[in-house]
Order: structure tokens, then sequence, then C-alpha cells
């Protein structure tokens, strides 16, 4: 990929997105994208892919679990099943429920970059991506190097509701190699977190493997695989059903396969096949010590074909393609249960009007569950100064039910509701963007209007939660960001990002009297502020994050990271949480108070 750098700090301008679709680079998109790279990430105090989302503004995480354990993503408002999470353009979101779609088999180690995509992106990526897409981009190697990454901490504070196991500590090692050679790279990896849990059976433990092949077949061919496997498994307490749920404990397995290949046919014309696998095993346990009683095991199987294609015309750029899934389910509290998804899209983007950027397209799409709908949208940019850029886009997307809404039976928690219609959207966006040198500034304003809304909710304690279709829910949002690297001298500089969005319902979907399972978690106000001063080999990085939820206390939490950089070794502190707030991310699982840690990285060129 090409990129400018000045020292650490990534200035993007032929980045590709939307690898899968159209090739867009960074500097000419009109879509509301964000990209985090891997320097970033890399001066981020994070350990998980999860956590580093949390300091980008739009997504909310929401973690039922510390470190990597359980976590929901949801962007500008919307629910967690709303948002499509994608591996190198792979769908990795499940169909048993979107709890189990950050279960990514690829350590952070491995993660070039992570592109955040919002609002509706059924254009570019079918149904499911709602309110917008999670890209995670893995490193495609230019040398051989072998690395290795551990980490350990602790909160120095005896557990709350101490179970007799004394400090909250944990730690982790990634290690792993790229393999370069003139007609083939490699990359494998292998990770391992262990946290013993701040609070009564919270304690969380998981593997991840990772490999990445590529097969430069000749100048116009090329073969890439992509496998994974991952194992968590993680006391629940307070996950799903409290306070009943005290002594639940969760296993989840991951395995991921993954077969393309691009073919540049001639000059103007490409084809990007793709075949892939996704199977996740949920072994949920109400009584962790009584595997006789109230144990759910779910079964997902998922297999996805597709074809993309490209063709350069001299008016402008034409995109079109196809793809169909397979989704199966056997769980012994959801049953079994198998659909079909079939989709056919086609793109046009152009530049061919003076200081104008279009990009229009629509996905048809089938469902065995849902039947026939379209999804059209639109993409407008003008360039109108130096610098200055002004993008509207409106755009149309749907979200089929989970298996976990339709036909759920866990009670009394839980059920479902196999009458339950998929949600619709349509959305419309303002963005005004301007870039200059080392500054960059953009702010927005969206209207979103779901027909169908689903929401899981009950009129009293005593029932179970079950969703329903609740007719419109309309949201609008603002947002502001802007970022910048400012050289001091020449051996340091000081970079920032600051964030702030703003989300008000125009209407509510919910009814008096009823309590809603997720509605009241979604945010109001957020704002989020990275900054990072480099001194030669010395960095530090001041990062916090403000929220305010819908019927929620206002939390501020400050994370700190103080770096040194050797040639081939780099160490870290981090002090998370730094002024020990009391704050709960989702469901009822209190999230971990000021935690201090170190940190080593080991790279070596061969």
């Amino acid at each position: 990929m090409g990129q400018e750098t000045i020292g650490d700090s990534t200035i993007l301008h032929e980045v590709i997105i939307s690898e899968n679709r159209l090739q867009t680079p960074f500097n000419k998109n009109v879509r509301n994208i964000q990209i985090i790279t891997k320097q970033e990430i890399e001066q981020l105090p994070v350990k998980s892919i999860n956590e580093v989302l949390s300091f980008i503004g739009g997504v909310d995480v929401r973690q039922r679990g510390t470190f990597g354990a359980q976590a929901d993503i949801s962007i500008d408002g919307g629910s967690f099943e709303q948002t499509l999470i994608l591996l190198n353009g792979i769908k990795v979101s499940d169909p048993q429920t979107a709890h189990h779609s950050m279960n990514i088999p690829v350590s952070l180690e491995n993660v070039e970059r992570i592109e955040i995509l919002k609002g509706p992106a059924a254009r570019i990526y079918g149904i499911n991506a709602l309110t917008g897409a999670v890209n995670i981009v893995t490193t495609k190697p230019e040398q051989s190097v072998i690395s290795a990454h551990a980490y350990a901490g602790s909160s120095f504070e005896g557990k709350e509701e101490n179970d007799g196991e004394g400090l909250y500590w944990g730690g982790g090692l990634q290690v792993g190699g790229n393999l370069t050679f003139n007609t083939h790279q490699h990359v494998v990896s292998i990770s391992k977190d262990k946290y013993n849990g701040q609070r009564y059976n919270s304690s969380t433990e998981n593997t991840k493997i990772f490999y990445q092949g590529r097969l430069q077949i000749d100048e116009r061919n090329a073969l890439d695989l992509t496998a994974g496997y991952l194992y968590n498994e993680f006391g629940a307490n307070g996950f799903y059903a409290a306070p009943g749920d005290r002594e639940s404990y969760e296993i989840v397995e991951t395995k991921l396969v993954g077969v393309s290949s691009s073919h540049q046919i001639s000059d103007r014309f490409s084809l990007r096949p793709r075949l892939s696998y996704r199977y996740n095993a949920d072994d949920y346990r109400y009584f962790r010590h009584d595997l006789n009683t109230a144990r759910s095991q779910h079964h997902t199987d998922v297999l996805s074909a597709e074809v993309n294609s490209i063709w350069n015309t001299s008016i402008g750029d034409v995109g079109f393609g196809l793809e169909s899934r397979s989704e199966e389910i056997n769980s012994t509290n959801i049953g079994d249960h198998h659909r079909y998804n079939h989709g056919v899209y086609a793109e046009f983007k152009t530049e061919r009007i003076k200081n104008m950027i279009w990009n229009v397209g629509s996905y048809l799409n089938y469902n065995t569950q849902y039947g026939w709908q379209v999804f059209p949208g639109v993409d407008v940019g003008y360039l109108f100064h130096p610098g200055w850029k002004l993008a509207f886009n409106i755009g149309s997307s749907q979200r089929i039910p989970s298996f976990t809404d339709l036909y759920l039976n866990q009670r009394p928690g839980n059920i479902g509701n196999p009458d339950l219609e998929s949600e619709n959207a349509w959305q419309y966006e303002f963005a005004l963007h301007y870039k200059k040198s080392n500054l960059e500034l953009q702010t927005g304003y969206f209207y979103r209007d779901i027909s169908g809304f689903i929401d899981r909710i009950r009129e009293s304690t005593d029932e179970p939660y079950q969703p329903f279709n609740f007719g419109n829910n309309k949201m609008q949002g603002f947002n502001f960001r802007a970022s910048q690297a400012v050289p001091i001298h020449a051996r340091s500089r000081f970079q920032y990002t600051l964030s702030y969005n703003y989300l008000t319902p125009v209407s509510t979907v919910r009814s008096e009297g009823m309590d809603s399972k997720y509605s009241l978690e979604s945010l109001k106000h957020q704002l989020v502020l990275r900054t990072t001063y480099i001194q030669n080999q010395l960095s530090v990085s001041f990062n916090n994050r403000l929220l305010k939820r819908e019927h929620k206390a206002t939390y501020l939490i400050s994370d700190l990271r103080i770096g040194y950089d050797l040639s081939k070794l780099s160490f870290y502190t981090d002090i998370t949480n730094l002024f020990n707030q009391s704050y709960i991310e989702t469901a009822a699982v209190p999230m971990p108070k000021r935690w201090f840690a170190l940190g080593a990285r080991y790279r070596l060129a061969l």
C-alpha cells in the first residue's frame, strides 16, 4: 500500500479501501470512513481489537468481559446486530448472534489497519451492514521478520467480591514471523492471553492461531489463503441474566478459512473470486459446575462464495459481481435451521465531471426467509476549493434477524420471536472535509430512518426478554473530527486526533412501561481525544474517552502509555483507567479499575 509518512505520523493518501469492491484511494473517498493504522495502534494502551475500536469516534464498544473476552460493536447509535464485521473483506459476523462477531482469530500484532465505514453499507457489502461495517486488514509482509510481544499487568488491588485468589492480574504472549520470497509470502502467528478476573467468576483465557499466505503466480495472477483458529473461555458472571447467572461460564471456538485469487484479465478488466468458511461453537453453561442443567450448545456453519470484478472505462470505473451464502445452526435451545442468501451488485464511479466524484450503485438481494430486496445508493463529492470537499450520501440497507432473535428458547431470561420481519433503513448524510498539510478536519450530519426496528423488551422482571418489530426508529447525529501532526523540531513532534459525536433520536420506538434490553445503553455524547508526543526514541501517548449513554451517568476514562524504542526491541508501560473510574459498558459487568502493565516487543529482520 502506498503511504507517505512524516516520522511516525501516517498521512493516508493511496491506501485502498473497500477492497472487495471498487478500488478507492482513501483521499478520494466521499463516505464517512475512518482508518486507524498499525503505527497508531502501537501507541495506544490496548491489547485487543475491541479496545482499539473504543478510540474511534462514532463506534460504541460495549464489553461483556475484559481483554478481548467478548464485546458488542455498534456504530452511530445502532444496535450491535446492525454492524457488519469483516476480516480482509471476508464477512465474519455470526448468524447465531452478533455477540460472537468479534471472535476474530487474529492477534493485534498482525493488524495492519482497521477501516470503519459509517452509514448504510449494503451497496458495498450486502445485508447486515445497516449502520456500518468494520473491516480488519492484516499485514502484508514486505520482508522476512520474526517477532514476539509479551505483556503483563495488575490492578495491585484485591478482587471485587473476593473469592480468595488475591490480586487481579493477567498477561499475554504473541509470537510470529513473516517469510518473504520472490513469488510467495507467509505470515504465521500464535497468541495466548490469560486474566484471573477482577471479580468473582470473571477470568478469561484465549488462544489465537493465524496463517496468511500469498502466491504470485505471474504478473497478472495471484492466490491468497487465510486461516485462523480461536479458543476463548471465560467466566460469564452478569453477562446475560444477572443476578441469576453468577456461576455462568462460556467456551467459544471459531475456525475460519478463506481462499481468494486475483486475475488481471486485461489492462482494463480484473476479476477476484473468493471462497470462505466459518465455523463457530458456543458452549454456554449457566451453572459451570453442573453440565446437566441449563447448558446451551450452538454450532454454526457459514459457507460463502463471491466473485468481484472491475472494468475501467474511459468515462469511469464499473464494479459488478455476485455472492452466495449458506448459514446453518445446530443448537440445543435454538434448534436446527438453515437459510441461504444470494446477492448481485453493480456500481459506477467517475471523476469525469470537473471537481466532482460520483459513485452510484445498487445491490439486489434474495434471502430464503425474507425474499427479494434492492439497496440503491449514491455518493457525491464536490471539490469546491483547494483542500475543501463537500460530500453527500444517500443509501438503503437491511438487517436480517439472527437465529437467536428468531428461535431462542432460554427461559426465564430470553426467548425468540419467529414472526420477526427484517429491519430496513434509509440514511442521508452531509459532510464537509478540509485538508491542508498535516491538518485534517471533518464535520457532518446524518439522518437515519429504520423501519421494523427490533428491540428486546419485557413488561416486568417476571417475564423473559423477547424481540419485536417496533415500527420506525429515527435517529440523527452530528460529528466532528480533527487530526494533526505538528513537527516541533527535527527529532520531536506532537500529534492529536479529536472527535466528538452527538446522537439524538427524532422519534422513539420504546413503549411506556416497557423495559428495553439495549436502547437505554446507546451513546448520546462521545468525546475522544488521542494525543502522542515523540522525542527521539521516547513516546508518550495520553488518551481520553468521555461517554454519556441514554439514561446513564457520564464517565471519563483516561489511559497513558510511555514507550521507548530501540533498533530491535521496544518497551512500554501502561496505566489504563488512570483516575480509577467505576463504570459499566453493558449488562451487569463492571469494568476494571486502574490497571498497570509492562510490555516489550522484539522484531528481528532475517
